[in-house]
């Protein structure tokens, strides 16, 4: 504890310590980003914002969702009455979000989403949902994919990388969802992904030319092969690995799980290119999580070599290390 009270543990001198060079923030559309313009000018590790949009899809409880979108037309000076409306307040607050160093979104999704759709029903159903009035079985799916769509299609006009944390069941216990509230600690795993969907999803951006820089990320260990092989569908060459399979996350995050991802990514996709670790925990005290990751993936690609599954090459070992703990994070995300 009397370390802890010192200069050399506090928030600043933790992430200087473990040599951060940038933190990425989860940010909602409304948010004014006030504290990321001031750490431009006093802090010299990069602290940039991400775009997290979830709340413009979470049309569960219509009386939060309008109050919501209320407050996303405010912080756009629109007045939103529909879908385009809607769209139009994202858009500039997407561009308030690039202006000020964002360059990456972030959507948690339970699972993908995808329903043929057309403009006049989402503009009706958007009107329906503002107006409070009830919706139709298929309406939300509908609502949802329309969104999801445009804000990809924001995602890859700027040139950003968008993220996918797919697969959580949250707030499964009832009572504590009372007492406490939304994401307080009673997530778990959810069933496997719609496969169907994710890729009717992707192939809507591929063919229009609308697909960003991709990274996705399961929850579940049984959608692994599902993720990997569904990403190397839309690699079209024109960058390297334009559509990543994530790292381990939440409950993969740790040996098992993370091994488990390794021989996946091997056996499937193209480990040699993988981003490596991600740290997106609150704690300032989980960066050392990188360094257990390294140890796990040497310890795999060692033990590789030794079967004869990969070539006894220091150079080539060397790069394809240092690829998955710095560099292709880097390339990738374009810091």
């Amino acid at each position: 504890n009397a370390m802890l009270k010192g200069r050399d543990f506090t928030t600043r001198a933790l992430i200087k310590k473990m040599n951060v060079e940038v933190i990425c923030t989860t940010d909602d559309p409304v948010d004014s980003l006030e504290f990321h313009r001031q750490m431009k000018t006093d802090f010299d590790v990069k602290v940039l914002p991400t775009w997290r949009p979830d709340a413009v899809i979470k049309i569960g409880d219509n009386a939060k969702w309008r109050e919501y979108v209320e407050k996303l037309g405010t912080s756009a000076s629109i007045s939103i009455k529909g879908f385009s409306d809607l769209i139009n307040a994202l858009e500039k607050r997407h561009s308030f979000f690039h202006e000020n160093g964002c360059r990456q979104s972030d959507h948690g999704l339970d699972r993908f989403y995808f329903s043929a759709y057309d403009s006049s029903e989402v503009e009706n159903i958007t009107r329906k949902m503002i107006g409070g009035k009830p919706l139709n079985e298929g309406d939300p799916e509908k609502f949802r994919c329309a969104v999801m769509y445009e804000l990809c299609c924001m995602n890859h006009r700027r040139g950003w990388t968008q993220q996918f944390h797919v697969g959580a069941m949250r707030n499964n216990n009832t009572r504590m969802f009372r007492m406490l509230g939304p994401d307080t600690g009673f997530d778990s795993i959810a069933p496997p992904q719609d496969a169907f969907k994710m890729s009717c999803f992707l192939s809507m951006l591929d063919e229009k030319d609308q697909l960003a820089k991709t990274i996705l990320y399961n929850l579940n260990p049984a959608d692994n092969e599902v993720m990997i092989t569904m990403a190397g569908n839309f690699n079209d060459g024109t960058i390297p690995v334009k559509v990543q399979y994530g790292p381990a996350w939440w409950f993969l995050d740790q040996k098992a799980g993370m091994e488990k991802h390794l021989k996946d990514l091997s056996a499937l996709g193209l480990l040699p290119r993988f981003i490596g670790m991600v740290t997106d925990s609150r704690s300032f005290m989980s960066y050392p999580r990188h360094e257990y990751f390294r140890r796990l993936a040497c310890n795999y690609i060692g033990e590789e070599v030794e079967k004869g599954l990969m070539p006894s090459d220091e150079s080539l070992l060397r790069m394809i290390v240092e690829g998955i703990s710095y560099r292709n994070a880097k390339e990738h995300l374009g810091f």
